[in-house]
């Protein structure tokens, strides 16, 4: 196998700092030119840019593909939800219950723990059963929460009040861009050192050869099982702030067609990529929002170009400007 360049070390960290740079600073330049609503399309695109970039740790560079994954997000925008809810209606204490510090907890705590027992479940089987069971427990947590009429049923939950911190107001725009931008940044620098250490080698490995992995004396189940819950921690992070910033959700977000989108922006901007899952979520939301403004037949673009992206960018359109192994 051939090893990187530092050139091509140098050029790859240039077209990943340049995608991150671009993200934060031009949705803010075009909301001091007025363009508010940008800022609003900004800040939905880098939280699923989060759930993203937490599903390409199983799946760009784990090799499993989940379709259950934004059960996730579901399990965290509840966690901010579900404790507002009964605020409003003075059942819990205020102050705790808008406490963003214990929605942030809650969230990561029940999707980290649902990662755990559905995922050593889930990971004794391989293949085509995988995605199966991932999707039936997906489906499974859906039709709970439809079931839940006390939060609305299948016709949502409005979130009276965003999460509180010390010194910092969620309500203004671009304070919630911003602490989704940080967040996000935080958790590529996280993915980064994950995917480049011990455990990330043998994650990478077992994705390649798994059996080769094992004679060397790894426990495949343990890593992969590892990567689950940390990747269902990301992404039950996720779905708190994308709770916090549409102030209203439902069981919709949970549907195993959202398990699919994310899929599609890991494909598309390119899995086993820091900044791929970010380009493909970019993509993902403003195509969303410019051809659904023209038909309700959208999602058919959007698989004609995922074909394309296949055919003709197997890694991603980030691959396309970045260096690999064995390039000169």
């Amino acid at each position: 196998m051939f090893s990187l360049s530092k050139n091509g070390r140098a050029r790859n960290g240039w077209v990943n700092f340049t995608v991150l740079a671009c993200t934060g600073v031009i949705p803010l330049l075009l909301y001091v030119a007025g363009q508010t609503f940008y800022l609003d399309l900004a800040t939905r695109m880098v939280c699923l840019a989060i759930a993203a970039i937490s599903l390409n740790l199983i799946l760009g560079y784990g090799g499993m593909v989940s379709f259950g994954h934004a059960v996730f997000i579901g399990i965290g925008a509840y966690a901010v939800g579900i404790p507002a809810y009964h605020a409003t209606y003075g059942e819990f204490d205020l102050i705790a219950s808008y406490n963003g510090f214990l929605h942030i907890l809650l969230a990561v705590a029940f999707s980290s723990l649902f990662a755990l027992v559905t995922g050593a479940i889930s990971l004794r089987t391989k293949g085509i059963y995988f995605i199966m069971i991932t999707m039936a427990f997906g489906q499974m947590i859906y039709f709970f929460f439809v079931s839940l009429e006390t939060y609305g049923g299948d016709d949502g939950l409005t979130i009276d009040a965003r999460s509180e911190f010390p010194a910092v107001k969620l309500d203004n725009a671009i304070v919630m861009f911003l602490v989704c931008y940080v967040i996000m940044l935080l958790v590529i620098f996280a993915m980064y050192k994950i995917v480049n250490s011990r455990f990330g080698m043998v994650l990478q490995g077992a994705k390649d050869n798994e059996e080769r992995m094992r004679a060397m004396g790894f426990n495949t189940f343990k890593y992969r099982l590892t990567a689950y819950v940390i990747a269902g921690a990301l992404c039950g992070l996720s779905g708190a702030l994308l709770g916090n910033f549409t102030t209203f959700i439902s069981p919709e977000m949970i549907d195993w067609t959202r398990s699919g989108e994310l899929i599609f922006m890991v494909l598309l901007g390119g899995g086993g990529t820091l900044a791929g899952p970010l380009v493909g979520a970019a993509i993902f939301v403003v195509l969303e929002e410019v051809l659904s403004s023209f038909t309700i037949y959208w999602h058919l673009p959007f698989g004609i170009m995922l074909i394309l992206a296949v055919l003709f960018a197997r890694k991603g359109l980030l691959s396309l400007f970045l260096k690999e192994d064995g390039d000169d």
